[in-house]
């Protein structure tokens, strides 16, 4: 397989069976058998050298880190922005679940960035994040199936937790099992959902103010 390079500033165009190719090669191979981008002085100064992912060091940075259909090397180097937001949430309810796609589409927006990652997770021990289908019958399904599985209950002879004076033991396992976060990919400056996909706050110990982090990286 040819070592084809780019410049500062060209593109090199590569299909995404090539970059398979690369990836599924066995660790070891020379950097002679993997597509690579020149690293732009920026990123070092001119002669520096950079490991290659197979774990030796050579001047080429790997193109086949993943499935990028090109590698773009820009003259002022690799350029990439973050973005914090925080939500803040008060559920009147002790479980309930609340659709937030908005607000991450919203910040994703605020962020300026075209191609990224925006990462969304619950600041919370007794709430969660999670991405699934909006409709109602699902989620009430969702209630009942949680409630069987850790059901509340105050007492501290059922949970443990609760005998640190709280009666919320049922709230961390429902949160343990729905889970703290998603990781969204941003593409052309839009969350690249599934037909169906969207995001959710899970609640399990409401009646008070909670907070919902959301953090963008890309470019």
């Amino acid at each position: 397989m040819p070592s084809d390079t780019a410049t500062n500033g060209e593109t090199i165009g590569k299909s995404q069976n090539d970059a398979h190719k690369i990836l599924t090669h066995p660790i070891g191979l020379p950097v002679a058998h993997q597509e690579t981008c020149k690293v732009p002085a920026p990123l070092g100064g001119e002669g520096t050298v950079v490991p290659d992912f197979a774990g030796r060091v050579g001047s080429p940075l790997p193109l086949a880190l993943g499935y990028n259909k090109h590698c773009t090397v820009h003259k002022s180097g690799i350029a990439m922005k973050s973005y914090r937001e925080i939500i803040s949430v008060h559920i009147p309810q002790r479980m309930d679940f609340v659709n937030i796609t908005p607000q991450v589409a919203a910040a994703v927006k605020k962020s300026g960035v075209k191609e990224g990652l925006v990462l969304v997770n619950s600041m919370h021990i007794t709430s969660s994040v999670f991405i699934n289908d909006d409709e109602s019958g699902l989620h009430q399904d969702y209630k009942k199936w949680l409630e069987y599985l850790a059901p509340f209950n105050a007492s501290p002879q059922v949970y443990a937790h609760n005998r640190t004076g709280e009666d919320n033991g049922d709230a961390h396992h429902k949160r343990q099992i729905m889970g703290r976060e998603v990781v969204v990919a941003i593409t052309e400056g839009k969350l690249d959902f599934g037909t169906w996909e969207q995001i959710f706050y899970g609640e399990f110990d409401g009646r008070r103010a909670k907070r919902i982090l959301i953090k963008i990286i890309g470019e």
